[in-house]
């Protein structure tokens, strides 16, 4: 009963992202359980506070494409999307165009770029980010940033990972910059 039910929110999944979820129906067969704590990553990814939803987005943008340039990277635009980020600040972070981000998303990109990088610029984006928004933002963009490179790395990790694919914003394709983290 738990798989049925388990395949019947993996289907509408699928069905309302446009997204293949071929390795999560295999990791169903194995266990049900890994699925479910699997799911539970999505709590972490989401926790959001003091920072505005375009800079939140696009530090996990920043986070997500570092590991996918395909699929993953074109779900974290339609949720972005969907969720009201203007497409506008979407193309800019993955474009890479700090001159058209806002700054609040400027702020964001640069510090996921630095923490992934392990860049010491870090340091100052991140006293940069407490001093704009707060402590609360500081661990939301963390949390943000270490939870979504949890999909792809599972994806690739289970043999389902797909060269890089153009990414669509609002039915346009974008160049994706991709940097090394």
């Amino acid at each position: 009963m738990l798989r049925w039910l388990m395949r019947r929110r993996i289907a509408a999944f699928e069905r309302s992202f446009d997204y293949s979820m071929d390795y999560v129906r295999e990791m169903l067969e194995v266990s049900p359980r890994a699925v479910r704590l699997y799911g539970g990553i999505t709590a972490l990814t989401n926790y959001r506070r003091d920072v505005s939803l375009a800079a939140f987005c696009a530090a996990q943008l920043v986070a997500v494409k570092a590991e996918d340039c395909g699929p993953c990277t074109q779900l974290g635009v339609t949720m972005a999307e969907r969720a009201g980020v203007p497409p506008a600040q979407l193309r800019a972070v993955l474009a890479g165009d700090l001159g058209a981000m806002s700054p609040d998303v400027a702020l964001a990109y640069r510090f996921a770029e630095a923490v992934l990088a392990h860049d010491p610029a870090a340091d100052t984006l991140r006293d940069e980010v407490v001093a704009r928004w707060s402590k609360h933002a500081l661990v939301s963009l963390a949390l943000g940033i270490a939870g979504v490179r949890v999909f792809p790395t599972v994806k690739y990790a289970l043999g389902h990972g797909q060269a890089c694919t153009r990414v669509m914003i609002g039915g346009s394709p974008v160049p994706v910059l991709r940097r090394a983290a």
